[in-house]
């Protein structure tokens, strides 16, 4: 199959696998029938495929991620080649572009309490991209991690603020995923929500390490929808990154903030440049 053969395979089978949408029109244009595929793959929960339909959508999605560019970490500049006197500046990027694209041993997801993804048709949040570039296969691990939780923990189990899951990559090019709840801001903001999101940053940079994962691309945690202010947010991960680099010598090889606002891009960049 080429990829176009691959999308109109898939869209039929995932609307076949929904039974709601099996009767739903499917688009004549390639980008409708892309919008129909994401938005099925978004609200389809976590259950069984038949391997050959997972076959074709891991083809379709490799090929997808080729097409968009994969990023290495070796393309991407340190802080040291822009001159930056920060102690682990030859550790440390900052990158602007789709986290989806990086090639990095783990990328972080700013995942909710259900750890289930975004099930928003065509949502552009961050977990929404993930989920849907990596693969179905992705919601199914994460709902067995969170029902082994739940037996353990109770029923109404949820994951707690600053607590990382680990999860393969699937079809990304990063090899693992690290999916973690951060603070959500109401009003006004405090110390605790503060100290929150230091430990998001801290917990996922102690979990690389007991891992063996040796860089990691952090996305902006808890800003957008979670309100944290991004000034402050950018201030708090530059530190508490900073300081784990310093407890931990040499114990990463690069530590990525990935952004996708050029006013993020401005913050992180009076931090560490």
């Amino acid at each position: 199959m080429d990829q176009n053969e691959r999308l109109d395979y898939l869209v039929e089978q995932f609307k076949e696998d929904s039974v709601q949408y099996r009767d739903l029109e499917t688009p004549a244009d390639p980008a409708g029938k892309k919008r129909i595929l994401r938005s099925l793959m978004n609200i389809r929960m976590p259950r069984m495929m038949a391997p050959s339909v997972l076959a074709v959508q891991d083809e379709y999605l490799q090929e997808r991620n080729r097409e968009n560019g994969i990023v290495q970490i070796s393309d991407i500049a340190t802080i040291a080649d822009q001159r930056s006197r920060h102690p682990h500046a030859d550790l440390i990027s900052i990158w602007q572009g789709d986290i989806t694209r990086l090639a990095a041993d783990a990328i972080v997801n700013a995942a909710n309490s259900q750890m289930l993804g975004c099930f928003v048709p065509m949502h552009t949040c961050i977990d929404n991209c993930i989920h849907t570039y990596a693969g179905i296969q992705l919601r199914a691990e994460c709902d067995r991690q969170m029902t082994a939780l739940r037996e353990k923990y109770g029923a109404d189990y949820e994951q707690p603020t600053a607590a990382p899951m680990l999860t393969d990559g699937y079809n990304l090019p990063a090899k693992k995923i690290v999916h973690i709840v951060g603070p959500i801001v109401t009003g006004r903001l405090t110390k605790d929500l503060e100290q929150d999101l230091a430990d998001c940053y801290r917990n996922t940079l102690d979990l690389c390490l007991e891992n063996d994962i040796r860089s990691v691309a952090f996305c902006c945690i808890s800003t957008g929808v979670f309100h944290f202010p991004n000034k402050r947010a950018a201030e708090i991960a530059v530190h508490t990154v900073t300081d784990w680099l310093n407890q931990h010598p040499r114990a990463m090889e690069r530590v990525i903030f990935n952004v996708f606002k050029e006013e993020d891009k401005r913050y992180y960049e009076q931090e560490l440049l």
